[in-house]
């Protein structure tokens, strides 16, 4: 079993930042890619950023620019740098692994329980 945990969501007024945080632990063999997704509320849940094992990125148009997406492969976690917030970067933050708990084995995709961030004055 893997589990993801975000953590580093908050309150923060706009042109603040942000740092998030996703570990993944238990049974971890590697991580093929991650990302950050985020669901305002009564929206749909879009992509953000996504990160490969080789540090390759891409980010949605919204968000580039201020947003930053980083990983620590030793740590099997990946973080999210948000600058710059707006009002419209208020909602829930997920993070999702694709994963693979053996060497041989199959690769299956996870989420975390999300971390809300809220941008107000």
């Amino acid at each position: 079993q893997v589990q993801l945990v975000e953590s580093g969501g908050g309150l923060v007024q706009p042109g603040g930042s942000l740092r998030l945080s996703c570990a993944a632990s238990g049974s971890v063999f590697s991580i093929n890619y991650m990302a950050w997704y985020r669901q305002a509320p009564g929206k749909q849940r879009e992509l953000v950023a996504t990160i490969t094992t080789e540090a390759s990125t891409n980010y949605a148009d919204s968000v580039k620019g201020r947003f930053t997406i980083s990983r620590d492969n030793a740590k099997n976690t990946a973080y999210l740098q948000i600058n710059s917030l707006k009002p419209t970067d208020t909602a829930v933050y997920y993070c999702n692994a694709h994963v693979r708990t053996t060497a041989l084995g199959a690769t299956y995709s996870y989420w975390g329980q999300g971390t809300q961030v809220t941008v107000s004055s």
